[in-house]
């Protein structure tokens, strides 16, 4: 596995991958659930320089959408959970039932997608910060949610 430290106002981003280019992991320090670096793991920042790139141009305000070469590997109802986290626009948030709705499951099974959203490998990248409880209050968040703040109000969706 390669990876790459690259700085951001989230703190230090993890970014790893099988390959040059190809994304399986972005975390930040101390995430739930988060990457750490492996002995066998081989550290190449070139590898991911176009990642770097658009992470700048994001939390510059000038990116709204990544373009990156994925590899991820999960379940097939996690897949499709990460994939319905792709849809939600940036600036705008929604529910886990709306979220369900997205991804085509039934809306009763929040708990199983707020299992998928937490175990999303590519913080930022699918927008797990997106999505909020029901209530509108800002849940759970695997970077925490002073980052979860940070991001929506990054994209406008927090004053």
């Amino acid at each position: 596995m390669l990876y790459a430290i690259h700085p951001s106002p989230l703190g230090e981003l993890l970014l790893a991958g099988p390959e040059p280019g190809a994304l399986a992991s972005v975390s930040v320090p101390g995430q739930k659930g988060g990457a750490t670096v492996l002995p066998d793991w081989r550290r190449d920042d070139a590898a991911f320089a176009a990642a770097a790139e658009q992470f700048d141009a994001y939390f510059a305000g000038e990116l709204k959408e990544f373009d990156l070469r994925l590899a991820t590997r999960g379940t097939d109802f996690r897949e499709r959970v990460w994939a319905a986290l792709d849809e939600i626009p940036y600036g705008a948030t929604v529910t886990y039932g709306r979220l369900a709705a997205m991804a085509g499951v039934d809306p009763r099974a929040v708990r199983a997608v707020g299992g998928a959203v937490g175990s999303n490998p590519l913080t930022v990248i699918h927008p797990c910060h997106r999505v909020i409880g029901a209530n509108g209050s800002l849940t759970g968040y695997a970077g925490g949610l002073d980052r979860k703040r940070q991001l929506l109000t990054l994209e406008g969706a927090l004053a």
